[in-house]
């Protein structure tokens, strides 16, 4: 097993290196339709302000892309996956309680800021038609194409995903070649190599900080590179990075020759309505086909966003951050899932975003507040797995100091943008923030409450009750699932649901327990015989990226044991029994509500109401989120008492 991971972490293949342009560089690899439009805005081009511009892109690319995540942060991957949650996966081994506050801020930020990514990406590119129809409304396009995309997702993308790869190496060559055209004319801004340019313009220009925020969209996709690392592996990444950077830059200086030229004017009074710098250096006769191009790439970039988010929903439900909500699974490729709730919150979002900017432009102003605050969170993260791995601690200090810093400077930049719409994200960052905190922190107060019994104690009264002809049967084989980690323990409703609550009659009583495993794509089961003939219990170790298909494992492991002649699944009634009928399963699920018995502390009800109002509002049976079949399954309702209220001074009276 250890060797099929290393071969997918590090097996480089001309397939994986297209793949991975399809998937990894959709955000990174479409901001030269903004950037440099940003750093420009409706001011007069200046060349000091060009050249620092051009250096900071050229800097940040190396420095946060390269270094940080490309080289350093891909080390820290988890069986093969990234992302935050992958490394928060990684780090809480060291029990260090408060590092679930990075994993949650940095999880939130990072989904908040993407509702933004497939709007200005392809806002970005239909802009471009203003070059031959100035007056041409583009919204309606936009929010057009922002309706299709969605609506594909429930279909899967397995087809379009061979299409992705080589698109993708079309649209970075068409801005290497583009560059280039730009760089022969003018050759001088290759100064802009120097980082005396960048510091020069931070430090002395009035407007340095301003730029130094438009500048950070360059890497805003950085933070996506590292997530989507499980889908091509690390080596394939580190490789075809080298050509996307190259012809990253090229188009940055490309555009940057062009600008410089210009000095004096602004990108009105070149282009009229298209003040684009990247649709202003392409030839007009090549206008159309590169218009087309870049909107493919840009919806492109906007599918890898959505993947994201629906890779970082699923994991912050399978380590208890998010409400169990509905999962589907489109296509048979790995890791690829739709999950409806999020899909239509994610277009309703980007909709809002939409009519709310209208303009790429406007956009551009609130983007990044949210994602510099996901990197910040990344590097605290990173530096613990850096000193759990025994990295050099002084200079795991010093490297990471040198990224707070970094990232220190982006954030005091991009505050700037919070009045321009950048509350916007951080309101809906806040939202996430809250939700996965509430989750979390009521999860621990119900598992703190909850009552567990030894199975000891109840094994004698099990067998007994499976041999009693009185109770009319209730089923072959009667599986409940528990949350209790221990073995000889299981919840005293369980218990109470067997015994009292309507005497459950079965010839086998089965315990099944999921745990949440720290790789991505652990699938591990045990059983442990508690009474022979009586009471079997299992353990499943699945990891947070694997679907909890419970339905599905289970019977694989009943036929397993049948096959090791562990169980007899006979059915045991005479006349099925004799012609060999196999018995029927009835799957028992526990839901908690909260009771009106408590006498909590405030804060401590106040979350545990807005727990309960969530699940109801996200409205997903336990028996669909653990991939259960309906027919066969009963829930039963139980009411959560954590503290039971005080005893009523209540006198009886003759």
């Amino acid at each position: 097993m250890s060797n099929r991971h290393t071969d997918h972490i590090n097996k480089v293949t001309l397939g994986g290196l297209i793949v991975t342009l399809g998937i990894i560089y959709g955000d990174i690899g479409t901001s030269p339709l903004y950037v440099m439009s940003a750093i420009i805005g409706n001011h007069v081009i200046q060349t000091d302000i060009v050249l620092g511009g051009i250096s900071c892109i050229f800097w940040t690319l190396t420095l946060q892309t390269t270094i940080k995540y490309v080289w350093l942060t891909l080390k820290a991957d988890n069986k093969g996956e990234g992302g935050i949650f992958a490394l928060y996966a990684l780090v809480r081994r060291f029990k260090i309680k408060w590092l679930i506050a990075p994993a949650i801020i940095g999880g939130s930020a990072l989904l908040a800021d993407g509702i933004i990514t497939p709007p200005i990406s392809i806002a970005s590119a239909v802009e471009g038609l203003r070059a031959f129809k100035p007056e041409i409304n583009t919204v309606p396009i936009v929010i057009g194409i922002l309706i299709g995309l969605f609506l594909l997702q429930q279909f899967g993308t397995k087809f379009l995903g061979r299409f992705f790869g080589p698109m993708m190496f079309i649209w970075f060559l068409m801005l290497g070649v583009l560059g280039i055209i730009q760089l022969s004319s003018n050759m001088c801004v290759l100064k802009a190599l120097n980082p005396y340019y960048g510091i020069k313009l931070l430090s002395i220009h009035q407007e340095g900080f301003f730029v130094l925020g438009a500048v950070f969209l360059c890497t805003t996709g950085a933070e996506a590179l590292y997530s989507d690392m499980g889908h091509c592996g690390r080596n394939n990444i580190r490789v075809s990075w080298m050509f996307v950077k190259t012809m990253l830059v090229l188009n940055y200086f490309g555009q940057g020759a062009f600008l410089i030229q210009h000095a004096g004017q602004t990108l009105a009074e070149i282009g009229g309505a298209s003040v684009n710098p990247f649709y202003l250096i392409m030839p007009i006769k090549f206008l159309p086909i590169g218009i087309g191009i870049a909107t493919v790439s840009a919806v492109i970039a906007s599918q890898a966003l959505i993947s994201g988010a629906y890779t970082l929903i699923n994991e912050a439900m399978r380590l208890n951050l998010w409400p169990k909500t509905l999962v589907k699974y489109p296509t048979e490729l790995r890791g690829q899932l739709y999950i409806p709730s999020v899909n239509w919150l994610l277009l309703a979002g980007c909709i809002m975003v939409v009519l709310k900017f209208r303009e790429s432009s406007n956009m551009d102003a609130a983007y990044g507040l949210s994602i510099i605050i996901c990197m910040l969170m990344t590097t605290i993260l990173l530096f613990h797995y850096l000193w759990m791995k025994k990295f050099n601690h002084f200079l795991a200090i010093l490297v990471i100091s040198v990224y707070l810093l970094i990232e220190l400077c982006f954030l005091y930049a991009n505050l700037a943008k919070f009045m321009h719409g950048g509350y916007v994200t951080l309101f809906i960052a806040s939202i996430l923030i809250g939700i996965m905190s509430i989750w979390h922190i009521a999860k621990k107060i119900s598992s703190r409450y909850t009552e567990f019994v030894k199975v000891d104690k109840y094994k004698n009264v099990l067998a007994e009750l499976s041999r009693d002809l009185t109770i009319p049967k209730y089923a072959t084989h009667l599986v409940y699932l528990t949350s209790a980690n221990h073995i000889d323990e299981i919840e005293s409703k369980v218990i109470y649901s067997i015994l009292q609550k309507r005497p459950k009659r079965a010839d086998l009583y089965w315990f099944v327990h999921v745990d949440v495993a720290d790789e991505p794509y652990r699938m591990e089961y045990r059983v442990h015989e508690i009474m022979k003939d009586d009471v079997i219990r299992v353990d499943f170790k699945l990891g947070f990226r694997v679907a909890p298909k419970i339905n599905v494992m289970f019977r694989k492991v009943v036929q397993d044991m049948v096959k090791a002649n562990e169980v007899d699944i006979t059915s045991r009634y005479e006349s099925l029994n004799r012609n060999n009928v196999i018995g029927d399963f009835k799957f028992v699920i526990t839901e908690k509500f909260l009771s009106y018995d408590n006498d909590l502390p405030w804060k401590e009800r106040i979350i545990l109401d807005i727990y309960f109002f969530l699940r109801r509002f996200f409205n997903v049976a336990e028996s669909r989120a653990f991939g259960l079949d309906s027919s066969s399954v009963k829930v039963e309702k139980f009411p959560l008492i954590l503290t039971p209220a005080k005893d009523f001074p209540l006198k009886r009276i003759e």
